[in-house]
């Protein structure tokens, strides 16, 4: 039986499971806050349970599509309701599982405020990010990308801070418009093709000067998605005004999809014109390794520190996507490149890890005092000592601490990046330095140093649920920095697989 789940509509569940539970938690109703939380844990947990067999049913040496769907939906226009997963979308689908149920406890006690509605936004914005990462079909693909925001508007827009019009507004904005130019993409490669296939895309062969403005549409989309300098200055506002469980799923689950979009439409459908303009994403790539690491170094708050250093971090993922291109026009080899390409995505999930976990802690404070500015703190190890053992260690993990998750992507991109040129290594190099002056800063000024707030000798330490969720995140973290190989097994034959597109041109 579960096999036949599992060939026949394994990632349908997966979708539709917390978008229909949502129904059931909406119906729960405002004035049985208990009941809509226990139902929406209940059913994020088992969604997170049937989505096991990804991992554990993963056949990890082909790089073909796995749990394939694929049946007609609107056949006047050829659009199919089309599934499937490989290397790259296997593991960001079980971290955005993963997180569906510690975003559901993080909510626990901090809403008050239409429970209710609260939990149902977040299964359904599970549900749709599933279905971005699984989606095989463009048009289908662009649904759910689109989709997206509808619910993660309404939690800032609702949930938010004082400035939470102003936020929601601006990340509809960037986002929606950046997404109209990859959507007229689509409709080309639609009407060139005659397919919505995106695997059909991969091998469909074009022109330089098609290549290049579909290369463009692509980067405006996914560019605002990661974001990438200069389309970045969106995610602090809405980090700064989001709740903690909206924060959470920003930073370690949608800036992914940015990057897993260049890695599903860019890289492969415009190889000859990623090639010829990979000198612009390595560059603003860099800028914000750098620059936004500067800017990081300044903040005041402790969510757009966290926000900010989610930006410079993300820009090794493009990095290491981009520097491919470099590497095989110096030595005519695709392996330097393939660590590039693999250490991206372990960035990508241990970035999730990371920020997740830093802006679940910025929570557990700001549920306690209500400020969220680092001057408003010191001395917290005092009275929450466990609570300053996991800050200490998540920030150690920002910083690229070998031993943690964040030292293994960042090491495979800056060591891969020596083989395309010095300078890009170097640059890239800078983060570990840059990383441990504005986490460690912070961790001096929050954690230890004189107490700035009567507030603070009063704090009580985290509750076994806190504790629960910081310590999961924890054991992840620890995970991936001493044991990557399972995920980087997975990886191996779809990078390969991606590599073989990007070297091979397409112009016709």
């Amino acid at each position: 039986m579960m096999n036949g789940m599992m060939n026949g509509f394994f990632l349908s569940i997966l979708i539709w499971l917390p978008i229909l539970g949502s129904i059931a938690v909406m119906a729960a109703g405002a004035q049985r806050p208990a009941m809509a939380k226990g139902l929406a844990l209940v059913i994020s947990a088992a969604t997170f349970a049937l989505g096991l067999p990804l991992y554990f049913s993963f056949d990890t040496s082909t790089a073909a599509m796995q749990f394939v769907e694929r049946r007609p939906w609107i056949e006047i226009l050829n659009i199919q309701y089309y599934l499937g997963v490989d290397g790259f979308s296997s593991p960001l689908i079980l971290l955005t599982l993963f997180f569906g149920v510690l975003v559901v406890l993080a909510g626990w006690r901090s809403i008050q405020k239409n429970v209710n509605q609260y939990m149902a936004a977040f299964l359904v914005m599970e549900g749709l990010m599933i279905g971005v990462f699984s989606a095989l079909d463009g048009l289908l693909f662009y649904i759910f990308f689109e989709a997206m925001l509808i619910p993660m508007f309404l939690i800032i827009g609702i949930w938010g801070g004082p400035r939470r019009v102003y936020a929601t507004i601006k990340f509809f904005l960037y986002t929606f418009l950046g997404s109209v130019f990859m959507l007229i993409g689509l409709i080309y490669l639609y009407i060139v093709s005659g397919s919505w296939d995106i695997l059909v895309w991969h091998d469909l062969p074009l022109g330089f000067t098609e290549q290049k403005w579909l290369f463009l549409g692509f980067l405006a989309a996914f560019a605002v998605k990661i974001p990438m300098f200069p389309v970045h200055t969106w995610l602090p506002d809405a980090h700064v005004e989001a709740p903690a469980g909206g924060s959470v799923i920003l930073a370690a689950i949608m800036l992914k999809i940015g990057g897993y979009g260049f890695i599903r439409f860019s890289l492969p459908i415009t190889p000859d014109a990623s090639a010829a303009l990979d000198w612009l994403v390595i560059g603003l790539s860099l800028i914000a390794v750098v620059y936004i690491g500067f800017v990081a170094l300044a903040q005041q708050d402790m969510k757009k520190l966290i926000a900010y250093s989610s930006i410079s971090h993300m820009g090794f993922v493009t990095l290491g996507l981009f520097i491919a291109f470099s590497i095989y026009r110096k030595t005519g080899d695709v392996s330097g490149a393939a660590l590039g390409v693999e250490g991206a995505v372990v960035q990508m999930i241990s970035h999730g890890f990371i920020s997740g976990a830093m802006f679940l802690a910025a929570g557990v404070l700001y549920d306690r005092v209500h400020s969220r500015m680092i001057k408003d703190y010191g001395g917290v190890a005092n009275t929450m000592p466990w609570f300053a053992f996991f800050v200490v260690l998540f920030m150690m993990a920002n910083s690229g601490l070998p031993g943690t998750s964040g030292f293994v992507g960042e090491f495979m991109i800056i060591l891969s990046s020596f083989q395309a040129n010095f300078w890009f290594a170097f640059l890239a190099g800078l983060t570990l330095i840059l990383g441990a002056a504005y986490s460690l800063w912070m961790v001096k000024r929050v954690i230890f140093g004189a107490v700035a707030n009567s507030d603070v000798q009063n704090l009580q330490d985290i509750d076994v649920r806190e504790a629960f969720i910081l310590g999961t995140l924890a054991v992840a973290i620890l995970l991936l920095g001493i044991w990557p190989q399972p995920l980087v097994d997975i990886l191996q034959a779809s990078v390969n697989n991606l590599l073989h597109h990007i070297v091979q041109s397409k112009i016709i």
